[in-house]
């Protein structure tokens, strides 16, 4: 049984950085694609940014291009996503996800099997 567990959430005041972390247990983590989804109060999940099983394919929303990366560090289990120039709108619960079932997950929650419990990220102006 594959388990996600995020961290490194928090509040942070706009301009700044944040680096969360997604640890995979269970299976081996370089047989699963990964991403990280975002859900903000009242709205509903969207994609931020996912990466292949090779990591040699990403990919970020149109919103985050530029400020957030995606990682993966095998070794650790661990998936990254590191946050840059802060914005109140990315205020929102990041949860990660994963699948062992394909190569690359890209933007769509159901194609991901797995995921974690969400960590809360709080961007203040």
């Amino acid at each position: 049984q594959v388990q996600l567990a995020e961290s490194g959430g928090g509040l942070v005041q706009a301009g700044g950085s944040l680096r969360l972390s997604c640890v995979l247990s269970g299976r081996t983590f370089g047989r699963h694609a990964m991403g990280w989804f975002r859900q903000a109060s009242g709205k509903e999940r969207e994609s931020v940014a996912a990466i292949s099983r090779s990591g040699g394919t990403t990919y970020y929303a149109d919103s985050v291009k530029g400020r957030f990366a995606i990682s993966s560090d095998n070794a650790k289990n661990t998936l990254y996503l590191q946050m840059n120039s802060l914005k109140p709108a990315d205020t929102a619960v990041y949860y990660c996800a994963a699948t062992s079932s394909r190569n690359y997950g890209g933007s769509s929650p159901g194609s991901y099997d797995y995921w974690g419990q969400g960590t809360q990220v709080t961007v203040s102006s």
